[in-house]
């Protein structure tokens, strides 16, 4: 079965690092699933159903985070202890665009094109996704306590620009509601 103690780097057959090559985790996820997958292990021992049922439900969550940018960012930065409480850099750019991200926002059922408002929100939120992610690339690649450093930064801006893509995402179903 699994070895439930590797990271899902190791178990996925990928170096340890921010890319991924999303193909070859789909490939090396859909193999791993049908070797531990439940249906396989219809007849076999309670012990190994529930084994296989733990193995799959392992598989699919390693998938899932490694899949996802933010999540697999977060596991990154989990696979390295934190050496505790650090100073935050008050990053005054990255607090504006925040605020003018949700004004904009909280404003676009007011705007003559709410549909194209919310559309730019998301290309801006897209393009400084990839600018995160090609930052998060480079620190990964050197873990060194001040890239890790740099890179808890960068996850957090990540996680309000996730943020605020649900939230565009979220208005635009509701206006398309309306």
């Amino acid at each position: 079965m699994l070895d439930f103690s590797q990271s899902y780097f190791d178990l996925f057959g990928l170096p340890v690092g921010y890319a991924v090559d999303r193909d070859l985790l789909a490939e090396r996820y859909r193999a791993l699933q049908s070797a531990v997958h439940p249906d396989r292990f219809a007849s076999a021992t309670e012990q190994e159903r529930r084994l296989s049922m733990q193995a799959a439900t392992h598989v699919n969550e390693a998938f899932q985070t490694l899949k996802d940018p933010l999540q697999r960012a977060l596991y990154l930065l989990s696979l390295h202890p934190d050496p505790g409480p650090q100073s935050t850099p008050h990053d005054t750019a990255f607090l504006v665009e925040q605020m003018e991200l949700r004004e904009t926002l909280a404003q676009a059922r007011e705007t003559p094109d709410p549909q194209a408002t919310i559309t730019g929100v998301l290309a801006h939120i897209g393009q400084a996704e990839q600018a995160i992610g090609a930052e998060l690339t480079r620190l990964f690649s050197d873990p060194t306590a001040e890239h890790l450093a740099a890179a808890r930064t960068a996850v957090h801006r990540l996680q309000f620009l996730d943020k605020c893509r649900r939230d565009a995402e979220a208005l635009e179903g509701a206006l398309e509601g309306d």
